[in-house]
């Protein structure tokens, strides 16, 4: 070998040493970054000995579009879970204080008390204030619904704005990672951005990846609608801006498709989006149909003479019979004839129909037959209307009960897999780190290595100049 072709080899090994360091501290600077994948130096061989061809960047497709759809289903549960945890703050928390089922249990034991003593005025105020208590329990529990419902609404409005800003975000960079490809540079930085994408968009809306020649990918929802291909497909979606149980919200639509909501408590959701339309359109209106038939049920029990007795709700018809009247629960009220005198619960009279045996003029004022009455119809089966998704056929005590049950099961059965798809998501994630991520300890090692081959190519220089030095000296 002679001395030009072993300086020319030192100067190729510096050069891949430097090139090398580089990528290893542009690892170590990345290491906590979730979106940023490994990058290798590949050498090959040349007539100067090794010389640096390429820069590899870890990649695993598998293990990513898991990650994607891990991340799309982890998103869709937990936006699910907190909405019904928010509708479980909503009546009381834990042990459901204010909840229409207790109230309602506390408004009987009221009208038991009642009956034990019926001419204590004092006693029969006592119930009337529990009664509107139980209305006002319907009435907030109403509202809170239809904020729910309002709050998704404005969510999903923001959501589709982001999905559309992502969707614009990653064409720019799709193009970068083609022209790159295309012209053989380096698109190493542009994949992790246009994957960090592709993970943002799977948190709103589920997708799946085909990736084509030229490093182009095409996304698609998992209902199968194109959402990417060459240039982004619009999202849109009409506000509602104010909600109650009659309103209906407007879909979401991709390039003219409507996006599925997502179905149960271990929801079918994949990204927020469909499980925010689950919880606008499902089970707002499913736990409101409820409370109205709870409400429904109130005014048809304490009914007097054909029309709303102690329970009124704006009209003077009692609703028909085992079907729901929307937002029912949110008129409902105590008649105010009761507030003035509280012993009409005793007796009747709220529409002019007496009960009592010695009339509205000298009422007996140990009568009980109205009281028994009304608490004997509350454990009493009735009809409501099966599109709650609880007993059609059942007391008012057992169906307020029903209803609360009904929410916690869907509460439990959504945590419980919130639970277990954040672990798939946790573990997939893992996965995928170790076979994409930065290791400090490898990177350090590599360290190391290099340093040993810094030194080796310094010897060598020190060496040739060692018998450089001597030929000039032999030519003297």
């Amino acid at each position: 070998m002679s001395l030009s072709s072993a300086i020319s080899i030192a100067q190729q090994a510096f050069s891949n040493t430097a090139q090398q360091t580089a990528i290893v501290s542009k690892n170590i600077a990345n290491a906590g970054n979730a979106d940023y994948s490994r990058r290798l130096a590949l050498l090959g061989s040349t007539g100067n000995g090794a010389q640096v061809v390429s820069i590899y960047r870890a990649q695993n497709e598998a293990l990513l579009k898991q990650s994607i759809a891990s991340i799309g289903e982890a998103s869709g549960q937990a936006r699910l879970r907190e909405g019904l945890e928010l509708l479980k703050s909503g009546l009381g928390g834990n042990n459901y204080e204010t909840a229409p089922s207790k109230l309602l249990s506390e408004f009987r034991n009221s009208l038991q008390t009642l009956a034990s003593t019926p001419g204590n005025k004092t006693i029969a105020a006592a119930a009337v204030t529990s009664a509107q208590d139980l209305a006002d329990s319907l009435n907030k529990t109403s509202a809170n619904v239809q904020n729910m419902r309002e709050d998704a609404d404005k969510e999903i409005a923001l959501e589709v704005d982001k999905l559309n800003s992502l969707l614009a975000d990653f064409e720019r960079v799709n193009n970068e990672v083609k022209s790159a490809t295309a012209t053989g540079g380096d698109a190493n930085d542009a994949l992790d951005q246009r994957d960090k994408i592709l993970k943002q968009i799977s948190e709103i809306v589920g997708i799946s990846t085909v990736t084509r020649g030229n490093n182009d990918t095409v996304i698609f929802t998992t209902d199968g609608t194109v959402l990417f291909e060459n240039i982004p497909r619009q999202v849109t979606f009409a506000p509602t801006t104010t909600y109650d149980a009659t309103v209906t919200g407007n879909k979401i639509f991709v390039d003219g498709v409507p996006i599925a909501p997502g179905s149960g408590a271990d929801t079918t959701a994949k990204g927020k989006l469909a499980s925010l339309v689950q919880l606008r359109d499902d089970i707002g209106p499913k736990f409101q149909s409820q409370l109205d038939e709870i409400a429904r049920g109130l005014v048809e029990l304490f009914k007097e003479g054909g029309q709303p007795g102690l329970f009124t709700w704006g009209t003077a018809a009692v609703p028909p019979a085992g079907t729901v009247v929307p937002g029912l629960a949110s008129k409902i009220t105590v008649n105010a004839l009761a507030k003035a005198n509280p012993l009409l619960l005793r007796d009747g009279g709220f529409n002019g129909v007496v009960s009592n045996p010695g009339g509205a003029g000298n009422p007996s004022p140990g009568y009980t037959g109205l009281l028994d009455g009304f608490i004997n119809k509350m454990g009493e089966n009735m009809s409501f209307d099966p599109s709650t998704g609880l007993d059609g056929t059942s007391s008012l005590l057992n169906f307020a009960t029903g209803s609360v049950g009904w929410l916690e099961e869907t509460r439990k059965t959504a945590s419980a897999a919130d639970d277990n798809k954040r672990a798939m998501l946790s573990r997939t994630q893992e996965a995928l780190s170790k076979q994409t991520g930065v290791s400090i300890d490898e990177e350090l090692s590599l360290l190391l290595d290099l340093e040993q081959s810094y030194k080796a190519s310094a010897k060598l220089v020190s060496t040739v100049d060692a018998m450089m030095a001597a030929l000039m000296e032999a030519v003297r």
